[in-house]
């Protein structure tokens, strides 16, 4: 018996993908396959809500991390702050401050301190969790609260379990590291769509993506009844073939909401995925050639490259109030609602910090009137002819970004750039200086007009890392406008998840609303960012989506949110408006105000303003 590796992916949240890897996987064991379910979306896990594993065991996951500095040695030099890429060291003011969330577990400062004064102590950054479901092998990853860069090295350890059989891992959505981590060594990488104007767009990203780790993707369009003629014509034009189509069942949703398996409520759809699967696996015995090269870079024009955070004297002072859209699992309709509250609002800088799958834009057509690269990192290169192959830099790396070669008795090291994260740490323990470092370019940002109002935004790189420093950059953007155009308030449509860039989204932000739908994932995935704006001590509000397609399950929501002491802003129904409105590009408020929809949201944006006010 052979691994055969298949993953599931997305370029947005919310296209199904859970849904199809779960059902995949029951139908895949009962054909007779030995079937393993890794589920890689550590951030928000929802296969276990679908397959129900048993005889569950855990395992802590443990890294050497920065606990501080022994301040009997240290002498205030600054070096560990110049060497840290991540922005998660500073000395200010005679102290030596580290910024947990954001480190990335390199060990650059302790290389660069010249009293060893860093201390480092093993620190868990999530939990495997492994059972079985029916003959199904489970496993799946749990990342811990405010670790979002820690996600791929979680991610890493989850897929030690791959094993002989089909392997199917469940795939975070985006085109950013834990995606990269997760479809880089797949035998086939299924994307899952949807044919709206959302899900061409991420598409395109994630295609991309997949074709520059020379993945050539097969295709699954979810939802298909609306019209897809234009999905059709650029999975044509890719040479991007489609095995299999889900059609848009409302059923599909209900059982969803309730965590069943669709196979196993609805028959015809056992039949649809015995398909599906026996396409797929048939593509993944065969190497698949990449039938178009990648797209070209995002990055082509000479501009300016910001390196960190900005420091401009406009950056001091008060703040604008800074209200942050997020959801625990993509696809709640986060972004309907924060390009709404746009519409209704005309007197606030608007944020789009979803900057690994940036879809606000396709509602807001910004008109650009400034933009430039964003360095997060360093591309680090290995000269031959200086290296004397002592393997420091290879031993140095805690990404494993570092192969060995041998060849004709002579050895050689490569860093391998999918899986470098840009820390700079070979460049630093090399002896020969034969390592090259200059800065990456992760991402390009964007200063813009829109007929809302001023917009900041700004889209990472294909497979780039550092999303939560480009965050970061994003907001500090939208603060200087605010300043300028004397605004003093800012609306941020932040990720979803709990990772690197939903931690960097809140930190320090004035209040979250959390957007959720009446399904156990989506309840579950409400829960996990309960956690996390509970540990930024922040004031929060839920809206509840398409609440009316399991009203029990918006009971259990609302129960959840009191336990918790957290508002409940708003219950907005299921109306097809919503992608009506996605197809002509405009926003619910602006396409029916008199629709159901339109009143709910007027009646959230009054509640959000009222909970602002009671705070200040």
């Amino acid at each position: 018996m052979t691994k055969i590796k298949i993953a599931i992916a997305s370029g947005k949240g919310g296209t199904g993908k859970t849904l199809i890897s779960t059902n995949l996987a029951r139908t895949i064991s009962d054909m007779g396959e030995k079937v393993h379910y890794i589920d890689c979306d550590v951030e928000e896990p929802n296969g276990h809500l679908f397959l129900n594993p048993k005889n569950n065991q855990e395992e802590v996951i443990r890294l050497l991390s920065p606990a501080g500095v022994d301040d009997a040695k240290c002498i205030k030099c600054g070096k560990c702050s110049e060497a840290c890429h991540y922005n998660a060291i500073a000395v200010v003011k005679d102290k030596v401050l580290f910024f947990k969330e954001l480190c990335h577990l390199c060990g650059a400062c302790q290389i660069v301190c010249p009293v060893d004064a860093i201390i480092e102590e093993e620190r868990s950054i999530g939990t495997l969790r492994h059972g079985l479901s029916g003959e199904i092998d489970f496993h799946d990853g749990l990342l811990a609260t405010a670790e979002g860069g820690m996600s791929p090295r979680l991610i890493r350890k989850l897929k030690t379990y791959i094993s002989e059989g089909i392997n199917i891992l469940d795939s975070s959505p985006g085109t950013a590291c834990p995606v990269v981590e997760t479809i880089k060594d797949a035998d086939l990488c299924v994307l899952v769509t949807d044919p709206t104007p959302f899900g061409m767009h991420d598409l395109k990203l994630a295609v991309a993506m997949a074709r520059s780790l020379k993945k050539e993707p097969v295709i699954i369009v979810n939802r298909a009844s609306y019209n897809r003629l234009d999905l059709e014509e650029y999975c044509q034009a890719q040479q991007l073939e489609i095995v299999g189509e889900i059609p848009n069942d409302r059923k599909i949703a209900h059982f969803y909401s309730r965590g069943d398996l669709i196979i196993d409520e609805i028959p015809e759809y056992k039949v649809l995925f015995k398909k599906i699967a026996a396409r797929i696996i048939e593509s993944a015995k065969h190497e698949r050639q990449v039938k178009k090269p990648a797209e070209e870079s995002y990055f082509f024009q000479d501009r300016q490259v910001i390196k960190k955070s900005l420091e401009s004297d406009e950056m001091h002072g008060k703040r604008p109030k800074e209200v942050v859209i997020i959801s625990g699992k993509g696809g709640t309709g986060k972004t309907s609602l924060a390009a709404s509250l746009s519409a209704l609002d005309h007197s606030m800088v608007i944020a789009d910090c979803d900057v690994d799958a940036a879809d606000l834009h396709l509602i807001l057509k910004p008109k650009i009137k400034e933009s430039g690269y964003f360095s997060g990192g360093v591309n680090a290169k290995i000269i031959q002819e200086k290296c004397t192959a002592c393997g420091k830099c290879k031993d140095a790396c805690r990404f494993l970004a570092i192969e060995k070669e041998v060849k004709e008795g002579k050895t050689k090291y490569y860093i391998n750039p999918v899986d470098c994260e840009g820390c700079g740490v070979c460049h630093l323990v090399c002896p020969e200086d034969a390592i090259e470092v200059h800065d990456a370019i992760n991402g390009e940002w964007f200063i813009s007009e829109t007929r809302f109002g001023p917009m900041s935004h700004a889209r990472l790189g294909i497979a780039e890392e550092n999303s939560g420093r480009l965050v970061t950059l994003v907001r500090d953007h939208a603060v200087n406008l605010s300043k300028k155009y004397e605004i003093k308030n800012n609306l941020i449509d932040g990720s979803p998840g709990t990772g690197c860039p939903v931690i960097a989204s809140l930190t320090a932000a004035d209040y979250a609303v959390i957007v959720t739908e009446p399904t156990v994932s989506g309840l579950h995935d409400m829960k996990r960012v309960f956690e996390l704006v509970k540990y930024f001590g922040m004031k929060a509000g839920v809206v509840v989506n398409k609440f009316d397609i399991n009203k029990d399950m918006t009971e259990k929501i609302k129960e959840e949110a009191s336990k918790a002491g957290i508002k409940m802003l708003g219950f907005i129904p299921y109306d097809e408006i919503v992608t009506e409105a996605q197809i002509k590009e405009q926003s619910v408020i602006e396409y029916d105000l008199k629709s159901e929809v339109a009143k709910e949201i007027i009646k959230v944006n009054k509640n959000i303003k009222n909970e602002i006010a009671s705070n200040e």
